[in-house]
């Protein structure tokens, strides 16, 4: 992109909200908006004062500002990018799904004290960095410039760069977790012959619709809330405009292979019968 403003705008909308978000959380601390106790995640203070912002909060804090935050933000500007460009293409409302699952996954995990962290969107980016590794296995990718490796390894490379700088390993292999559980539901098993159990909610497709922003191009609800009457009709599945039944019935018959011409019949018209056969027998003898 020649501009920034022109690569913002180049940028898939989840993406871009999600990290725009935590770029924003992180700025507001340092304008001492907030205490960062007030937005973590804290279930005594969820059930008993039913501080319910807590469970969406938590994901949005990346850090303050520093080496590692900007690395998380670059990982989310990359891989979660280029997800959603690849396999994700088309698909908005299943990558929000996949966020979501991660989410509420993390959160179900978290009730266990030594899964519990303060914030889990380290957590939830470190799931973005094993899917996409699952996803682009044999994709060349460098680490510092220094050491070349497949994409599938990149999840366990940056687990042990995180050793190496002394970071805490517990929300990344929450994060490994969480990516292998949703890999192993929605492409794994059903390629071994499962049912396939993680299906988009229609919830999510309605909110996608309502965004108005990306593509889903199996989305089972009406983009446009004025042409919900043409959304009913067969002919919104193939040009988006309702058309009338003679024209509906012209155009079924146009598009159906002719019927073969059918044989001819030996009624009771004697006549028609003898002279059919009779003269069509002398002309070919």
């Amino acid at each position: 992109m020649s501009t920034p403003l022109e690569y913002y705008r180049s940028l898939p909308p989840v993406s871009k909200l999600y990290g725009v978000s935590c770029l924003m959380t992180t700025a507001a601390l340092y304008l001492d908006l907030y205490d960062p106790e007030s937005i973590d995640l804290n279930y005594s203070l969820v059930i008993k004062k039913f501080q319910v912002w807590r469970l969406i909060t938590n994901f949005f804090f990346l850090g303050p500002f520093s080496f590692p935050f900007a690395f998380r933000l670059i990982i989310i500007a990359k891989y979660g990018v280029s997800l959603e460009r690849g396999p994700f293409d088309k698909r908005t409302a299943d990558y929000v799904w996949m966020l979501f699952f991660g989410a509420l996954s993390l959160l179900a995990m978290a009730i266990v004290p030594y899964c519990w962290t303060p914030f889990m969107g380290r957590s939830l980016v470190f799931m973005i960095v094993y899917i996409w590794g699952r996803e682009f296995p044999n994709a060349r990718i460098n680490i510092y410039g220094v050491v070349s490796l497949k994409g599938f390894y990149l999840p366990w490379a940056m687990l042990a760069l995180d050793l190496i700088f002394g970071h805490h390993l517990k929300p990344d292999i929450l994060g490994m977790v969480v990516g292998h559980l949703y890999y192993f539901l929605t492409v794994l098993h059903p390629l071994a012959g499962g049912k396939f159990i993680l299906k988009t909610p229609y919830w999510i497709h309605k909110l996608v619709s309502y965004w108005g922003e990306g593509i889903q191009f199996n989305s089972p609800v009406q983009r446009d809330p004025s042409a919900g009457t043409a959304f009913r009709g067969r002919s919104y599945r193939l040009n988006g405009t309702r058309t009338s039944t003679q024209e509906e019935t012209q155009t079924r018959r146009r598009s159906s292979p002719s019927p073969p011409p059918a044989p001819p019949q030996q009624g009771n018209n004697q006549d028609e019968g003898v002279a059919f056969r009779g003269r069509s027998y002398r002309l070919s003898t």
